[in-house]
């Protein structure tokens, strides 16, 4: 099997700060990693009962658009050993990705983003390597 586990839930935020403040303060969750590109400041936080499973936090700089009041879950993310033969398998399974080549994220992961059969955002992480 190409997946080994969920690997993080990206939640859009309206307040970086506020957002990082409430699930450290309230559940327990660390910074790991924050960090910013031309249209999005992004924040990854940890919790040490949960190694293998992060949020991200993600803020729009330029606006993709209103959000529901409730607020909206960007993509579901799963951790694979090696990006390249990932995408491969998926290809071959009829899987269109966004790009054609792996995207490297503010920490170093590579990255690629795809839609389930509901056009649910999905997504591809090979970790960095520490």
């Amino acid at each position: 099997m190409v997946i080994r586990k969920a690997e993080h839930i990206a939640l859009i935020v309206t307040d970086m700060d506020r957002s990082i403040a409430f699930y450290s303060e309230l559940f327990g969750y660390q910074l790991r990693a924050r960090g910013e590109s031309k249209t999005r400041e992004m924040a990854f936080l940890h919790h040490a009962e949960q190694p293998g499973f992060e949020i991200e936090l993600i803020r729009d700089l330029v606006p993709q658009g209103p959000y529901g009041e409730k607020g909206i879950v960007n993509h579901l993310a799963f951790t694979v050993d090696d990006m390249e033969e990932a995408m491969s398998y998926f290809r071959k399974k009829g899987i269109q990705f966004h790009t054609e080549t792996p995207n490297i994220a503010i920490d170093g992961a590579k990255t690629a983003f795809f839609n389930g059969p509901d056009k649910e955002l999905l997504q591809l992480v090979e970790p960095a390597r520490r």
